[in-house]
């Protein structure tokens, strides 16, 4: 009997489809793979969709990271990168495209992650299984979206 399960779709889900296979810094490579689809989202849809469509890769990003850490036994693997896919996500809710805003979110976002400011290090010390993987990403992403509307406020 083998100890890892076949690999399957919530594999890849996790993985950023691929993505968060970088050899070296994975969630950044991951973060990088998901710009396009955000810039396109972000830039057709209502807020109120993007936000809900936000809130459904979370959940279905908990299941798979759940399924994914499990099945590899591995408590938060870098390779799974669909938190990071789901924390830049959350950085532009509500925010008008443009990209330098992009940018801007990718950067703040990224240095959230990184060094984990409270909450995001409470997070990623305290919650466990998909949810402990997802939370201090989204985190981070909920961090830099309230930088970004004080920013676009600011500016405006």
């Amino acid at each position: 009997m083998s100890v890892i399960k076949p690999f399957r779709f919530w594999h890849w889900f996790a993985l950023g489809f691929g993505s968060g296979l970088a050899p070296k810094a994975p969630g950044t490579f991951g973060t990088i793979a998901v710009l396009p689809i955000v810039a396109l989202a972000s830039y057709t849809l209502p807020p109120v969709i993007y936000a809900t469509l936000g809130v459904v890769l979370f959940a279905l990003g908990i299941y798979a990271s759940d399924i994914t850490s499990r099945d590899f036994r591995a408590a938060d693997p870098g390779y799974i990168v669909i938190d990071e896919w789901a924390g830049l996500w959350f950085s532009l809710i509500a925010l008008p495209f443009s990209w330098p805003l992009l940018l801007l979110a990718f950067v703040l976002f990224r240095a959230f992650d990184i060094l984990k400011p409270w909450p995001v290090s409470w997070a990623d010390k305290k919650l466990t299984g998909g949810l402990g993987v997802m939370a201090d990403d989204v985190i981070a992403g909920g961090l830099t979206c309230v930088c970004l509307h004080g920013l676009w406020w600011w500016w405006r």
